[in-house]
């Protein structure tokens, strides 16, 4: 089963690792932490600041990947999030179709109206996924991100509460059946 649990400071390790892990380094749009200084200044902002939540991705209690919410205290009621699945025995078995789903209800609740994201342009994994929870393509943004001396295209993406509310049954079924959320 999957959960979602707010990040603890005993998870700050955990992070660094998985954040500089190849396999997660490749699909972000930014250098991982060079050291673990900067790495522990984020993480601190991370656990006090009313704009940003962040949520662990539990496999059977089990850390397996990160899920953070930004925009909580946006006037415009708009979040951009970003997830990832740190752990590589858990990718592609649905963690992050269901850790999306659980994180869909977490960002509405708080308020918001629209969550968004941005994908680099070749993660289908990623692609899929958000579009199974309902994500629509909102733009494209050509040589938009700069990363170890190379350019890269990034899809933007976006739900609705509304739309999230009209799908949210059915994938939470699906996902039942499948075994993978309570």
């Amino acid at each position: 089963m999957i959960a979602l649990r707010p990040v603890e400071p005993a998870d700050e390790g955990r992070l660094y690792a998985w954040r500089r892990e190849p396999d997660v380094d490749r699909w972000m749009d930014a250098d991982p932490p060079r050291d673990t200084g900067v790495h522990a200044a984020w993480f601190a902002d991370l656990l006090c600041s009313p704009d940003r939540l962040g949520w662990m991705i539990e496999q059977g209690g089990r850390p397996v990947g990160f899920m953070h919410l930004t925009g909580l205290t946006s006037r415009q009621r708009r979040g951009q999030w970003r997830w990832y699945i740190g752990e590589p025995d858990a990718r592609g078995r649905g963690a992050g179709r269901a850790a999306q789903a659980l994180g869909l209800d977490g960002a509405f609740r708080h308020g918001l109206r629209k969550v968004w994201s941005e994908v680099v342009a070749g993660n289908e994994t990623a692609l899929k996924a958000q579009a199974a929870a309902g994500f629509r393509r909102e733009g494209y943004m050509r040589r938009h991100a700069f990363k170890d001396g190379q350019e890269f295209d990034v899809v933007l993406l976006a739900i609705f509460a509304e739309e999230w509310a009209e799908r949210r049954g059915p994938v939470l079924r699906s996902l039942r059946a499948s075994g993978l959320v309570a």
